[in-house]
């Protein structure tokens, strides 16, 4: 693996930085007081951006124009999103593309189904994807879908209620965007029988029921969906429609998703945590405090050590989202590294940005800076795509060979 950064990840860094500091924190504080209020004039300038570089969502598929080699695509998207996530994550989830919706169809989708739901989504306006598992009376695991889905004729017949849907309502009701619904097809087999579905925006009986009033990443609508008989085309099943017992036809593949979301979602822990940092040292600097990096540890101040802790936590993060993000470009199973990454940046983004807010004391807590919201904006990358305990049941079995029965 190398670690160094092609000339195209240093490009779509310097691309996305200008986005974060021009676009992005001029808006910051005003649309995390405002939750449920949508930045068009943002949205319609990111839009015009994706159109021309589609690639940047992270989806995979093929090499990026200009490089040899290995297609580095995962790789791009997470250097680029750590810079959008500096600038805001909750922004940068907000942007119109197809994020965890696209990915499902990316993962487990048949190559007609790619191009359908993926190749043409930047025609015309802005528009979102989203993608709707937890329910009710479960959160990370995902094997207790309840959600039905019943095949009539040409169409499956969808009934269930989804929460804590990222995007959404801007998936349903603000664009011809669309949510990809985790169901079972048969309650009495198990994950085998669970697929994704692609639920098109304005599909009648779909209802956007409750927007989430959040700790963090404000900027992003968050929403629960109820489907009440809601009917979609038979070929809008992602996948094998068969209920397959072993394989990455069912279950399994629709977990796959997650290999490619997750290092994403550490990404843009580490953007997050990292704007802390970056203010703190700046803040610092104006008073006349440098941070003396080649003093022995011996000379060291408490406040010298602290910084560089957080900086070597953040490095290590971002080298084993690299990792993870190198194994999925190349092709290679990446499930556990893709863990490992989420729940090592989970824990450290969360630590990270928690110590810069008590290094500045009563300043840091205040609403005057942005510091005290990358806190809360940080938090939840320790709980959204797998929360920090499922992450490490996931490496642990990895690690040990064991499955879900074994070791729970």
């Amino acid at each position: 693996m190398d670690f160094s950064l092609s000339k195209a990840a240093k490009q779509r860094i310097k691309m996305a930085r200008m986005a974060a500091e021009g676009m992005m924190r001029p808006i910051s504080r005003q649309f995390d007081e405002e939750e449920h209020t949508d930045p068009w004039d943002f949205f319609n300038m990111m839009w015009d951006v994706s159109k021309g570089n589609r690639k940047a969502t992270g989806l995979g598929g093929g090499k990026e124009k200009g490089d040899s080699g290995p297609s580095e695509n995962t790789l791009l998207a997470c250097v680029q999103i750590e810079e959008l996530a500096w600038g805001d994550a909750g922004l940068y989830l907000s942007i119109p593309n197809p994020g965890l919706g696209g990915a499902a169809v990316q993962a487990v989708g048949t190559p007609e189904q790619k191009e359908r739901f993926l190749a043409h989504f930047y025609d015309g306006e802005p528009k979102w994807a989203a993608m709707a598992i937890t329910e009710p009376h479960f959160g990370s695991d995902s094997k207790q879908v309840a959600t039905t889905a019943v095949r009539d004729g040409d169409e499956w017949v969808l009934n269930g209620t989804k929460i804590f849907c990222t995007a959404g309502d801007r998936a349903l009701n603000k664009s011809e965007g669309y949510v990809v619904v985790w169901a079972t097809l048969d309650k009495n087999k198990g994950r085998p029988a669970i697929k994704s579905f692609i639920v098109p925006a304005n599909t009648p009986g779909v209802e956007v029921s409750k927007l989430e009033d959040k700790h963090g990443i404000r900027a992003s609508d968050t929403v629960s969906i109820t489907l009440d008989d809601a009917r979609i085309p038979a070929d809008n099943i992602l996948g094998n429609p068969e209920i397959v017992e072993k394989g990455r036809e069912g279950f399994k593949g629709v977990m796959a998703t997650f290999d490619s979301t997750r290092p994403i979602v550490a990404a843009s822990g580490i953007g997050v945590a990292r704007a802390a940092l970056d203010y703190v040292k700046e803040t610092l600097a104006e008073s006349g405090i440098e941070v003396r990096y080649e003093a022995s540890a011996r000379e060291m101040t408490v406040l010298e050590k602290e910084i560089m802790t957080m900086e070597a936590q953040l490095q290590g993060a971002r080298l084993l989202t690299f990792k993870a993000c190198n194994m999925m470009d190349r092709g290679e199973r990446n499930s556990r590294e893709a863990s490992m990454a989420k729940a090592n940046a989970g824990k450290v983004s969360t630590q990270v940005a928690q110590k810069c807010v008590e290094l500045l004391g009563p300043l840091g807590y205040s609403r005057k800076l942005l510091l005290e919201k990358w806190m809360r904006d940080a938090k939840i990358t320790d709980i959204y795509e797998g929360t920090q305990q499922i992450n490490q049941l996931i490496i642990a079995r990895s690690l040990l060979d064991y499955g879900s029965a074994e070791l729970n």
